[in-house]
């Protein structure tokens, strides 16, 4: 009984969560050097306090603007909720009751932000990823001071490093097909993977690299217009990590 209510209770805070992603999902939607959106499509301001930042992409003109009628503009809230539920939802039935749950649950709806950030403009803001890295690193350790959790802070610790080092050389091999944001990312991915242990981390890891290679050959199979063209591999890493999660979760 008490499992069922972690998921109901991750899903729900994934819902609510997702309703908030459309807002800033638009507004960190921007090219490397250029500003946030502080315009909605048809150009009207958007505010710049916080409830200027979350919520649902609609733009309520003011009296003071040229009259308009409300309107929608980027991605819709009903599937990101539906969409973060779903993965809070799996972390609640893999994790289960166990002090790390605060820790991936609470920062799942910040990875889907990253996701489609990265999805729209191939960019990984450092306004989202140093904090991701900062915060899981911080809870994972305050998990591994209340009882019951199943991992190693000191794992965790190392998994980050290592997996940040392994993408930093990726990067310098190749910058033109892994970008700095990719390192950073991993930092926050291989912290929460190498909570579980190495066998977690390397299969969390693998997945990641293997989803965006295979992504990558279908592009150049059925894409042929789009094979000189990049794509976000952030979206990969966060499923690969996700992956991972899970089965470590499932398996402690």
């Amino acid at each position: 009984m008490t499992g069922v209510l972690v998921i109901v209770l991750a899903a729900g805070y994934g819902v609510a969560a997702g309703l908030l992603l459309p807002r800033p999902a638009y507004r960190l939607s921007v090219e490397p050097g250029d500003p946030w959106q502080g315009r909605c499509p048809q150009g009207h301001r958007l505010p710049d306090r916080l409830g200027g930042w979350l919520g649902p992409a609609r733009c309520r003109p003011s009296a003071a603007a040229a009259p308009a009628p409300p309107h929608a503009y980027g991605r819709r809230a009903a599937p990101l909720a539906a969409l973060t539920a779903a993965v809070c939802a799996g972390l609640a039935a893999a994790v289960g009751a166990r002090p790390e749950l605060v820790a991936y649950v609470g920062l799942a709806p910040l990875l889907v932000l990253l996701a489609l950030v990265d999805r729209a403009v191939h960019r990984l803001p450092d306004v989202l990823t140093l904090p991701l890295a900062a915060a899981v690193a911080a809870l994972l350790g305050a998990a591994a001071l209340a009882p019951g959790s199943a991992g190693s802070w000191r794992l965790a610790l190392l998994g980050g490093g290592a997996l940040g080092a392994a993408y930093l050389m990726l990067h310098l091999i190749n910058p033109a097909g892994m970008g700095f944001g990719d390192v950073k990312l991993a930092l926050s991915l291989g912290v929460a993977l190498g909570w579980y242990g190495w066998g977690v981390w390397s299969a969390g890891a693998f997945l990641g690299l293997l989803y965006g290679a295979l992504y990558g050959l279908y592009v150049l199979l059925r894409r042929p217009d789009e094979r000189n063209q990049g794509y976000a591999f952030g979206p990969f890493m966060a499923a690969g990590a996700l992956t991972g999660v899970l089965l470590g979760g499932f398996g402690a």
